[in-house]
């Protein structure tokens, strides 16, 4: 049932994108959020997505496997669509003015982006879990957060919960579809009825999986302590985070996207001024 999760699962492959430092591809979504959230135009879009394409491809991860992480909002893109859809202004009506239901030319491009934006933003998460272990996730976060260790941040313990939630993502779906198939042996119906019911019909679901969930974090603690776990004083690391040519490469390529998305902001209306007049957002 909930086998096509995606997020926070690691696909393990040897590729540019595998081989490139956690810091390093960390920044690089952060690049990429600026990138999407920068660009006003749907030049500046295509750009963004052209990026993502290359990442996949370099990266040598499955194609359905990055879709399949966007299924998990569906229900929000959906809602958040039909929001903004019929409840965002402009100056170009669409529908007759009779029609107690406006749509405007400026909700429609502005869905469109908000949609392109949202299914991006989880593509290019996706990406940096299924080519990044937990740990090493982990390690890059705390290094990147090193400073606020000045001000007496607790980074490690900060970097570890992270870490921690993402190993525990694919444990709890298995144990989930675990529970599911006992319970549609002991004769329980998840896929009929209205919602109401398929709603009541969850809740034996999640008291197993919380008691789970618990356990689970119980057991942990205690291993925690018999291996004599004490936070991030004194410790060492086993492996250390070096930067190479691959990460000065995927620096230069995210500085670009960016240089180019703030350039198609500001030169569109030169590129298909009558196309850029019809969709540019007011």
């Amino acid at each position: 049932m909930l086998n096509d999760v995606t997020f926070g699962q690691y696909y393990p492959a040897k590729s540019f994108v595998h081989s490139m430092d956690p810091r390093t591809k960390l920044l690089a979504l952060i690049a990429f959020i600026v990138a999407i959230f920068l660009a006003d135009t749907f030049y500046g879009m295509f750009l963004c997505l052209a990026v993502l394409i290359a990442a996949v491809i370099a990266a040598r991860v499955p194609f359905g496997s990055v879709l399949r992480s966007v299924k998990g909002i569906i229900v929000i893109l959906v809602i958040t669509s039909v929001l903004n859809l019929f409840f965002h202004g402009g100056e170009h009506l669409l529908t007759p003015e009779s029609w107690v239901i406006k749509i405007y030319r400026e909700s429609v491009v502005f869905t469109v982006f908000l949609l392109l934006r949202l299914f991006l933003l989880v593509m290019a998460s996706a990406i940096l879990t299924l080519t990044t272990t937990p740990v090493r996730l982990t390690d890059g976060i705390e290094s990147l957060l090193t400073p606020l260790k000045w001000i007496k941040f607790p980074v490690h313990e900060l970097a570890l919960i992270m870490s921690i939630a993402l190993r525990f993502i694919p444990t709890l779906i298995d144990e989930t579809n675990r529970i599911i198939a006992a319970q549609k042996a002991r004769g329980a119906d998840f896929e009929s009825g209205n919602i109401f019911k398929r709603i009541k019909a969850v809740v034996p679901i999640l008291i197993p999986l919380l008691i789970s969930a618990l356990r689970r974090a119980e057991e942990l603690g205690d291993a925690m302590d018999a291996r004599c776990y004490s936070g991030s004083k004194n410790r060492t690391k086993y492996k250390k985070l070096t930067f190479g040519w691959r990460d000065l490469v995927g620096a230069l390529v995210f500085a670009a996207l960016i240089a180019g998305v703030v350039l198609f902001n500001v030169y569109a209306a030169d590129i298909w001024p009558e196309i850029y007049e019809y969709i540019i957002i007011t």
